[in-house]
């Protein structure tokens, strides 16, 4: 028989410890599960610990807005970029040792940037904590979908969404009270994430055991730079547009024809990699090029939410670092609901997509009411906003990667799922900084319309406040110029929040046109692992050197190639008489021992199963077939 199998691609133990090939059960998983979510933990605490110890931190070492957007940027551009690299990489290498890699690159970041004594040196440490912290969240995903069947995966999402809620309202509140006690002060939220790296490292070293479809590698590092030089020259361009120059300048024009230039190398890069970090392929699926598109407008809205909200409560109603984490527990609160609750029901149904449409309502709603926001607006209204947009977010960017996911074949589990978080990533990235950007000159805005309501003594004071581009240390001004400031800043947040409500509409509406495939009920990782081995047995034992090829592709919802199938060929009287795995690319070989009538038999997990009637003459016989998932 003719099986060959793409070139180098066979499922064994690596020697680091990815061994197991048969299906985890449930306590496997949750004890793998437990080191997994410590480092997601540690990857998202770096960025929510530090949010309301922000005001703090750039009134210490220096900078106003610009600097406040970067520290948060920076970390964020870092994510973008190595998002699809760890992602690709998760498809060549052995996952636990890159999990592994990027928990060590996350403290080593973390160290750097609590020991920083400038803004120049605590956003170079935070490139290195969006590193690796751009790992663990890429990976997170890769790995729970090695582990896990589409079908059962939505209720292991849920504790994905858990921990992102947890250490989103432990963030906060854990920064504002170390910022606020004397004896530790805002280094300590930078050195906090630590501990849970390093134990999270032993965990996964006595857990993590996945199977490693080993194979020659090839990484595309000249599209991992050209992918990073073309979002840092946009981001560079939307962090100072409106500030250091016009955004109609000759700077623009250079920053922004450098990133289209950019982008367009990365592009023909990877029309020539053998090892693309981001498959073009993969964009034939509708499915694919949808979610990433709605995870980038969702990605702006969700970081909107998170970056300003401590802004709002500590700079417009001037509550302390550990008060402005306590504020936003219902935009916390309603995260953890929906993600855990849709997860659960997720995983009963099989039914992804009403979830989505539902999230995409709520997230727009939530963001358009909180677009009324002032200094002065009562608490009860703004929980109520930020339980809209919680609930909003943990219904949707989960399910945007768990619709990818099921897909894509195995060996490209890693760079679909980090091709989907690189989107939302770059969103964010991008999103605050032209937010930060446009909220600077609404207050200043603000700030001289209402100016003439103080007094000469007071309109003094205020110009000092307001001038030279630092934060203000509200605790220092008199009444009427707090109140001035508050209200400046409360009234430009809430225009941040109007303008980013479009956005998550045109999120809502691109999930509208987002397929449903009910979800598999198989692992990807370890069924690959299985195919590959029926193809060496297949190799051995079926089929008959020499015969007449029967050959073909696999194919499923949108053309898209079903690698996890088999194909099997018998006589008319049932008797078999060859077979075949099917590759990772959707194609099957396999040998007829002579001419005459036979049947083509062919099943994939989650599909229905296809029967096919063929006629064997002198000629190599092409059979394509066109599975269908079965109705609910």
């Amino acid at each position: 028989m003719t099986t060959t199998p793409r070139a180098g691609v066979r499922a064994h133990a690596h020697h680091g410890g990815d061994a197991a090939h048969a299906p985890m059960t449930h306590a496997q998983i949750m004890r793998a599960l437990s080191g997994l979510l410590l480092g997601l933990f540690a990857a998202i605490l770096s960025s929510t610990v530090v949010t309301n110890a922000l005001p703090k931190i750039i009134g210490d070492l220096g900078g106003g807005q610009s600097a406040y957007t970067w520290v948060v940027t920076a970390s964020l551009l870092a994510v973008t970029a190595s998002t699809p690299l760890w992602g690709k990489l998760a498809d060549q290498f052995s996952k636990k040792i890159l999990v592994q890699s990027a928990l060590i690159i996350y403290a080593v970041g973390s160290l750097v940037a609590g020991l920083a004594q400038n803004p120049t040196t605590l956003i170079g440490a935070r490139v290195i904590q969006g590193l690796g912290g751009g790992g663990l969240s890429a990976l997170a995903q890769v790995v729970l979908a090695a582990m896990i069947s589409p079908r059962e995966r939505g209720r292991y999402s849920g504790y994905l969404g858990a921990t992102f809620a947890v250490a989103t309202v432990g963030g906060p509140l854990l920064g504002g009270v170390i910022t606020d006690t004397s004896w530790l002060g805002w280094r300590w939220c930078l050195f906090v994430g630590i501990p849970f790296a390093l134990i999270a490292l032993v965990v996964l070293q006595r857990t993590l055991n996945l199977p490693v479809l080993k194979r020659q590698v090839k990484v595309d590092w000249a599209g991992a730079f050209f992918v990073t030089a073309a979002v840092c020259a946009l981001l560079i361009w939307v962090t100072f547009a409106d500030n250091k120059y016009d955004w109609l300048s000759w700077q623009t024009y250079t920053l922004v024809g450098a990133s289209i230039v950019l982008t367009a190398i990365f592009l023909f890069v990877e029309t020539k990699a053998s090892e693309p970090i981001i498959p073009l392929r993969l964009f034939r699926n509708r499915t694919i090029t949808l979610a990433s598109l709605a995870s980038l407008f969702s990605g702006i809205a969700l970081f909107a939410g998170t970056v300003f909200f401590s802004q709002y409560f500590q700079l417009a109603r001037g509550d302390s670092p550990t008060m402005s984490g306590v504020m936003t527990i219902p935009f916390i609160a309603g995260l953890f609901v929906s993600s855990t609750v849709s997860g659960r029901i997720i995983t009963r149904t099989g039914r992804w997509k009403s979830w989505l449409l539902a999230g995409g309502v709520l997230l727009t709603a939530g963001l358009a009411l909180l677009g009324m926001l002032r200094h002065d607006t009562p608490y009860l209204f703004i929980a109520l906003c930020m339980v809209l947009m919680g609930l909003g977010v943990g219904m949707t960017l989960q399910n945007l990667v768990l619709a990818t996911q099921n897909q894509v074949s195995p060996g490209d589990l890693g760079a679909a799922s980090s091709t989907v978080t690189f989107f939302r990533s770059l969103g964010g990235a991008v999103g605050v900084s032209v937010l930060g950007s446009v909220l600077t000159t609404r207050i200043g805005h603000y700030a001289r319309d209402t100016i003439a309501q103080l007094g000469p003594q007071d309109r003094a004071t205020a110009a000092k406040a307001s001038g030279g581009g630092e934060l203000p240390d509200l605790a220092l001004l008199p009444a009427p110029v707090r109140t001035w400031l508050e209200s400046a800043y409360g009234h430009g947040i809430g225009d941040i929040f109007l303008y980013v409500a479009p956005v998550a509409l045109i999120a809502f509406l691109v999930t509208l046109f987002i397929k449903e495939v009910p979800l598999r009920a198989s692992s990807g990782l370890v069924q690959a692992a299985q195919a590959a081995r029926t193809v060496q047995d297949a190799e051995g034992v079926a089929g008959a050197p020499g015969g007449i090829p029967v050959r073909g592709r696999v194919r499923g919802v949108e053309s898209a190639p079903v690698p996890r199938g088999a194909v099997t060929l018998t006589s008319v009287e049932g008797r078999v008489l060859s077979r075949s795995a099917v590759r990772p690319d959707g194609s099957y070989t396999l040998d007829a021992p002579a001419t005459g009538p036979y049947v083509l038999i062919t099943s994939a997990d989650g599909y229905e199963s296809q029967t096919s009637p063929i006629v064997v003459e002198e000629e190599p016989v092409v059979h394509d077939v066109v599975l269908t998932v079965p109705t609910a």
